[in-house]
């Protein structure tokens, strides 16, 4: 008989382990290229073409991406000479790489549980893939680091999903996938034989389609429903059973305002 065994958890990189967002740099960029647009505006542009480029399955390139942004942001198309002067500053900034919060508890317990874990994610390169962790703090966690720069192949690709799991030397049966994007991260890892679970941390959490959390510290729960029961947190779905030490595993109770 088949069993929900979870040996190996996959990680997307930016938005996911690390944030390297920096609007306020973004705006000065922009004043100084003669385009007044502030930081809010940026961000929330960003945002939306964010779930747009996911929408269309990430293919838009990283210039495509930003000049949505900005002239989106602006109200109205950029000139030729303008927009490449600012992408060139852009492209050389070195943007930040803070860990978020709830990393470094999800990666422990997840060690202390003894799974494999990898990052796959669509980045410039495996190097620097690894510089962004190394200084986050984290790259010790990884047994692999799979860069769509490096692999000359991108999610939603099931081809780069499969190679973190061969590298891992795990089944995509047995292996999670968390993201922040539902279908370029998520529905693209189901339909490359993985499990999927879709971070959104502004969301409510209850989402099945695909699934939904909120912490990457509830993929640690995530992982002991699913082996128990087989859904993990799905709503409707049957009931978790006993843990062998008289109670049941729960998700984290959320205040939803």
């Amino acid at each position: 008989m088949a069993t929900n065994r979870i040996a190996a958890v996959l990680f997307d990189l930016g938005g996911t382990l690390v944030d390297m967002r920096d609007f306020p740099a973004l705006e000065e960029m922009a004043h100084r290229s003669g385009l007044h647009v502030d930081a809010d505006v940026l961000a929330h542009w960003s945002s939306e073409m964010r779930d747009e480029n996911d929408r269309q399955g990430d293919s838009w390139s990283l210039e495509q991406y930003w000049r949505q942004v900005f002239e989106g942001a602006a109200g109205m198309p950029l000139p030729e000479t303008q927009w490449k002067t600012l992408y060139a500053e852009l492209a050389a900034h070195e943007f930040p790489a803070h860990l978020f919060s709830d990393v470094r508890i999800c990666l422990d317990e997840l060690k202390d549980q003894r799974l494999k874990l990898g990052v796959v994610t669509n980045h410039v390169s495996e190097v620097s893939a690894r510089e962004v962790l190394g200084k986050a703090g984290v790259l010790g966690f990884f047994a692999t680091v799979v860069a769509s720069g490096t692999e000359r192949v991108a999610k939603p690709d099931a081809r780069i999903f499969q190679r973190g799991v061969e590298r891992l030397e795990v089944q995509p049966a047995e292996t999670l996938y968390v993201g922040d994007k539902p279908n370029t991260d998520v529905r693209a890892a189901e339909r490359a034989g993985l499990h999927g679970l879709w971070l959104h941390r502004d969301g409510t959490g209850f989402g099945d389609d695909p699934p939904e959390i909120t912490s990457l510290a509830e993929v640690p729960i995530w992982i002991t429903q699913f082996e128990v029961s087989g859904r993990g947190f799905a709503p409707g779905g049957p009931e978790p059973m006993d843990d062998g030490l008289g109670g049941t595993p729960q998700r984290p109770s959320r205040r939803i305002s």
